[in-house]
């Protein structure tokens, strides 16, 4: 069972020693070892804002010494000029938090951001947002936490919680049907009880993935606007469906219209824009 406090603690503290090293030689030249200051975290875009606790949980781990005041709760949406938290403490210590704190709030912010924008775009219909594994290895719970706070829906977290059969499973397999009842056989044989989706690229595998039967949700993959609409009535609500490929800011309220029950948008992890935050002494 995957602990995402042990993963937090340990990522963190791995972070530290690759941004600190041997000495933070800065701050440790030109500033007393005594002194004490404050900052804050100002916001300069609007958007959402994700990653709070977990900065938080960098100047912890930094210096316990620190105290961190947070303002506003992660998922909150923003403006330009709020302040977010204040901070006080050794000002080492704060210098020594900065950059990773800042990192992990932009990144996070950014995707919950650019998740939100999307989950309003396909308001008011029955589609959900979903991620996919295009994520940073290692930051993975962490931008999937940042999907959450969007108001998305994680798709699988990796490769051992769900069964998803995509083309080259397929085509390793020998085509849909035999990939299907191999999967079956596999789940029956080691006793785990795991969903199990198949990627479909045309109208002609959707009906085959039907006919097969056994699966939980089908895919339908870089499918135009109007085959999706096909294929969520062949379906007919026997099984979950999920577009994927393809789909835009432009379009992916036509997309939702078609009934889909999923849309999963790489996207959201893999090249989204870090949100404008910056920590600033007082």
């Amino acid at each position: 069972m995957f602990d995402f406090d042990e993963y937090l603690d340990d990522f963190i503290s791995r972070a530290i020693v690759e941004d600190i090293g041997p000495g933070d030689h800065s701050s440790n030249c030109s500033i007393p070892a005594d002194a004490q200051g404050r900052m804050q975290l100002l916001v300069k875009a609007s958007g959402v804002i994700a990653g709070l606790q977990v900065a938080q949980r960098v100047f912890q781990k930094v210096d316990p010494a620190i105290e961190c005041e947070l303002l506003l709760e992660d998922g909150t949406p923003i403006s330009q000029g709020d302040i977010a938290f204040r901070l006080h403490g050794p000002e080492r210590s704060l210098l020594r938090a900065e950059r990773l704190s800042l990192n992990l709030l932009q990144r996070m912010s950014g995707i919950a951001t650019y998740t939100a924008r999307l989950v309003k775009l396909v308001e008011g219909t029955r589609t959900q947002i979903l991620d996919t594994r295009k994520t940073t290895p290692n930051l993975r719970p962490l931008e999937k936490l940042a999907v959450r706070l969007g108001g998305g829906q994680n798709h699988r977290m990796g490769l051992y919680d769900m069964i998803m059969l995509k083309d080259n499973h397929i085509d390793f397999a020998g085509g849909i049907k035999p990939a299907i009842e191999k999967a079956r056989a596999y789940l029956s044989q080691n006793q785990l009880k795991l969903p199990i989706e198949v990627e479909t690229r045309n109208l002609k595998e959707l009906q085959e993935v039907l006919d097969t039967g056994g699966v939980d949700r089908v895919m339908l993959d870089n499918y135009s606007i109007e085959d999706t609409y096909k294929g969520v009535q062949m379906v007919n609500a026997q099984i979950e469906t999920e577009s994927s490929g393809g789909i835009t800011e432009q379009n992916i309220r036509s997309y939702a219209e078609t009934g889909v029950d999923f849309i999963s948008v790489g996207a959201l992890t893999h090249s989204v824009k870090s949100l404008d935050l910056s920590l600033k002494a007082i």
